[in-house]
C-alpha cells in the first residue's frame, strides 16, 4: 500500500477515526505479523493482538509522520513479542502456514511462510535485522532506535543475515533452474 493513503489515515486516527485506523490496520498488520513470527513464532498472533491493543491505547499520544510511527508500532510490536515469548515456557517455533482455509493457501502466502521461516532459522539478531530492513524496509536509523543497536551494526547484521540466506541449500533449490532433461 503506498505511503500517501496511510499518511492520511493516520492523521484521520490520531483524531480518533476508526476508518483511518482500520487503513492503518490494514496496510501494516500483514508486516507486523510476518516480522512476529520471527520473534515470537507460534505466539505471533498473540503478539500482534497486544501490540495493536497498545497501539490502540496511545495512539492519541503519538507524535510524528508515517515513518516514526512505523518505527513507534515496531518497537511496540518486538517489545510485545519478546514478552510473549519470555511469558511462555517453550521456546518458539516458525509458524506454519494455516491450513483452515484452503483460498487461504496460495502460491504467494506459501512463498512468503517459507521466506518468514528461513528468515527465522537466522541468528535472532540476522533475522530481526533483515525483517526489519528488508521485508518490512525500515530504513537504518528506525530499525537502529528499534533494536537498540547501533547503525553500523544493524548494517552488518542485516548483511550477514542475507548472505546467510543467500547460500541456504533451500534457498538454493528454490532459484537455481530446474536441471530435468540434462
Amino acid at each position: 500500500m503506498p505511503d500517501d493513503p496511510l499518511a492520511e489515515a493516520l492523521r484521520a486516527a490520531r483524531d480518533g477515526d476508526r476508518r483511518g485506523f482500520a487503513t492503518l490496520w490494514r496496510g501494516l498488520h500483514p508486516g507486523v505479523l510476518r516480522y512476529l513470527r520471527v520473534i515470537a513464532g507460534d505466539h505471533a498472533e498473540d503478539a500482534a493482538s497486544e501490540t495493536w491493543l497498545q497501539v490502540i491505547r496511545d495512539l492519541d499520544r503519538f507524535d510524528g509522520d508515517l515513518a516514526a510511527f512505523r518505527g513507534w508500532l515496531f518497537r511496540i510490536a518486538r517489545n510485545r513479542g519478546l514478552d510473549t515469548v519470555r511469558r511462555r515456557p517453550t521456546p518458539p517455533l516458525p509458524a506454519a502456514a494455516s491450513a483452515s482455509d484452503a483460498a487461504t493457501l496460495t502460491l504467494e502466502n506459501d512463498g512468503t511462510a517459507w521466506a518468514v521461516a528461513l528468515i527465522a532459522e537466522l541468528p535472532i539478531d540476522q533475522a530481526e535485522a533483515v525483517m526489519l530492513r528488508v521485508v518490512i524496509g525500515l530504513d537504518v536509523a528506525t530499525t537502529a532506535d528499534i533494536l537498540g543497536k547501533r547503525p553500523g551494526a544493524v548494517r552488518i547484521a542485516a548483511m550477514r543475515g542475507l548472505r546467510r540466506l543467500a547460500t541456504h541449500p533451500d534457498v538454493r533449490d528454490r532459484t537455481q533452474p530446474s536441471r530435468q532433461g540434462v
